[in-house]
């Protein structure tokens, strides 16, 4: 959000004296159209560049200003290491590489001479300059065309994953194919006939969300002694823990089996939540069991959708649900967040369901056999993407998943670039450690070859350690390298042509959100240093891929903002109900009450992230270059990149941008 100690430029007003040049410049035009004399006509150019100059020379105190009030913390230590250091190191060379490049063009010094032995030294600079063309030539041009041209290769493969995943979903629509389930699976009648259910809610300091979260389980349209909500709170807030206890408490007496445990000792995260609620004594009376986030709240008919697709099927280990966000319109960064979940839940998982009954599971929102979590060895520790690490080895043992993509739940997504920088770098260290520890039991497991290449090569490799590593080396590092270094320069296609070709194929999960496909595409990019420190951390086993930082949530599912979510989506025939008791609707009217009595809170800075800001300057460096040689299309691609960068790098993406839109609006 945006400070409370705005800054604030001022500008002082001009003097007599400008006020009489202002005066004077009018009457030279006005002369000028008679016979102007070449003095006053220098008198006025120079009027002119004096104004741009003293409008120019505001940017550099309003930046360090910026700078001053931004907070810096978040940053510490981690852009202290070595891709840091890489990074800035790269940028001084080009900046280094920049001013030779500008004094060998405007002293018009003939680059092809390094290919004649008869040319003539004249002057240390142009001398240096040769030899660096010469040793450019001979030693660095092999090297990057090398690694150019094996990240074009990479680029090509993964971009020929994205388009099969897309041939295969467009199949999927055309024969509308979709699992199915008996209508009379279950006899409403007869309540003895629906199987025993166990609802967990894991949550730690989900101060902003824990009502509604217990609120939407404890509304489940299900039979009540078929189904026990257990609410696994880690919080080490002693009121907090009240107050879901109080929550617990007005539910019981309502009726609800809904039970709530607290650890102590919070190891293992999420994992260990999970693991220690698996081994109480009841839960071997229960045959599934739905997991849901502290920020996910379903529709009451979940369980109806979802539970029924086990009857028959005895192999099926797995029913995942699709999530939908209630707050996907709040900001620039929930919106190419959208983005990319729509792609991934329509696509991905859709497609990995229907053909190879296997994907990763999202953490939340599904529903699992326990004999299946139990014969996998149920949940484990050992990384920070406890789901996909359930998931593999279930795959492993011969379970199969079915992916929902017409049942929806819903959440939200994070608004602040600090919140989703956290959580993309778990994502992406998680994979890589998992991949370390799950390779030799791939190997040894019994599954077909098809299914161990579809894990190592595809699931792993390709979408998980390729992807991001391509990403940030050809458009992060090759591409400005090949502004100084033209014998690697990149092809349009690869630049242009086919990015923005799957940039296309991903929003076409989410029409509405075509008019942001260039920022997607630049905002994709700029995600790439994250991602590719995520991934070289967990793939290396580095301290930061052991982080775990619990997403912040806002709160925006709440009473008034499910309502108007069900009217916005009326015309899908989606009907949310919530309960207008004490602990619903009242609670809330209580709890802006008290927001409106209570002082204040003083907004959080924003932050400055030195690694995007380093990338952003080495970017636009490198875009200066392109403008000296006349590029065109890499010169433009350069500058929004860096540009891109600078936004993300001085934290203007998201809530706290938002947030000061918001207010310069009142």
């Amino acid at each position: 959000m945006a400070p409370n100690n705005s800054v604030a430029i001022t500008i002082q007003k001009p003097n007599n004296s400008f006020s009489k040049a202002k005066s004077l410049e009018s009457s030279v035009f006005f002369e000028k159209q008679k016979a102007a004399s070449p003095k006053q006509f220098t008198w006025v150019l120079l009027l002119k560049v004096n104004r741009i100059f003293a409008c120019l020379s505001w940017l550099p105190m309003a930046f360090r200003k910026r700078i001053a009030l931004s907070d810096m913390s978040d940053e510490e230590p981690r852009n202290r290491g070595k891709l840091y250091r890489f990074i800035k190191a790269f940028l001084m060379l080009s900046i280094v590489a920049l001013g030779v490049e500008v004094i060998a063009h405007y002293k018009k010094w003939n680059l092809n001479l390094v290919h004649h032995p008869s040319w003539e030294v004249q002057g240390l600079v142009r001398w240096s300059y040769m030899a660096w063309l010469s040793f450019r030539v001979d030693y660095i041009a092999p090297v990057a065309i090398f690694l150019s041209k094996f990240c074009i290769v990479l680029f090509l493969i993964q971009s020929l994953d994205r388009l099969v995943l897309c041939l295969g979903c467009f199949w999927i629509k055309f024969k509308k194919v979709k699992p199915r389930i008996e209508p009379d699976a279950y006899d409403v009648e007869d309540p003895s006939s629906f199987p025993m259910v166990l609802l967990q809610i894991p949550m730690c300091n989900e101060r902003e969300v824990y009502e509604q979260a217990i609120a939407a389980a404890c509304q489940m349209d299900w039979p009540r002694d078929r189904l026990l909500i257990q609410v696994l709170d880690d919080s080490d807030d002693i009121v907090l823990q009240n107050l879901i206890q109080d929550e617990i408490s007005a539910w019981n007496q309502k009726g609800i089996n809904i039970i709530y445990r607290h650890r102590l000792i919070r190891t293992g995260y999420k994992a260990g939540n999970l693991k220690s609620a698996m081994g109480c004594e009841y839960v071997k009376h229960y045959e599934f069991v739905a997991i849901f986030d502290a920020d996910f709240t379903p529709n009451p008919d979940f369980l109806k959708l979802t539970v029924p697709h086990f009857k028959g099927n005895p192999e099926l280990g797995l029913v995942q649900a699709r999530w939908s966000f209630v707050n996907k319109d709040e900001n620039l960064l929930t919106r190419l967040q959208n983005i990319n979940l729509c792609f991934h839940f329509e696509v991905e998982q859709q497609v990995n369901g229907v053909f190879l009954n296997f994907f990763g599971f999202n953490g939340t929102a599904g529903v699992w056999r326990i004999k299946a979590l139990e014969e996998s060895g149920g949940w484990l520790e050992r990384t920070t993407v406890e789901d996909m690490d359930i998931a593999v080895r279930a795959h492993l043992n011969g379970w199969k998943f079915i992916f929902l993509n017409d049942v929806k739940a819903l959440c939200e997504l994070p608004e602040s670039y600090e919140t989703y920088k956290k959580q993309q770098h778990r994502w992406h260290s998680g994979p890589m450690q998992l991949f370390r520890l799950c390779l030799p039991a791939i190997l040894t497991s019994k599954i077909s070859i098809f299914k161990k290449a579809n894990l190592i090569f595809l699931f792993f490799l390709l979408r998980k350690l390729i992807l991001p590593f391509y990403s940030f080396t050809l458009f992060c590092i090759i591409l400005p390298l090949t502004m100084f270094i033209p014998e690697t320069e990149l092809p349009l296609w690869v630049i242009c042509y086919v990015p923005i070709f799957m940039s296309f194929l991903n929003i076409l999960p989410s029409p509405k959100s075509f008019p942001f496909l260039v920022p997607y595409l630049l905002f994709e990019n700029t995600m790439s240093v994250t991602k590719f420190n995520a991934m070289v951390s967990g793939l290396f086993q580095l301290g930061s891929s052991y982080e775990w930082v619990v997403t912040k949530k806002t709160g925006r599912s709440s009473e008034s903002d499910l309502l108007a979510f069900a009217e916005r989506e009326s015309s899908n025939d989606e009907k949310i109900l919530r309960r207008n008791s004490e602990s619903g609707l009242e609670s809330l009217c209580k709890l802006k009450e008290q927001e409106v009595a209570a002082p204040p809170k003083k907004k959080k800075k924003n932050g400055i992230y030195r690694k995007e800001l380093a990338l952003a300057f080495l970017l636009l460096t490198a875009s200066a270059r392109s403008f000296l040689s006349e590029h065109g299309v890499h010169f433009y691609f350069l500058l929004f990149q860096g540009l891109s960068f600078l936004v993300v790098g001085l934290d203007l993406i998201g809530e706290q941008m938002m947030g000061c839109n918001l207010q310069n609006n009142r």
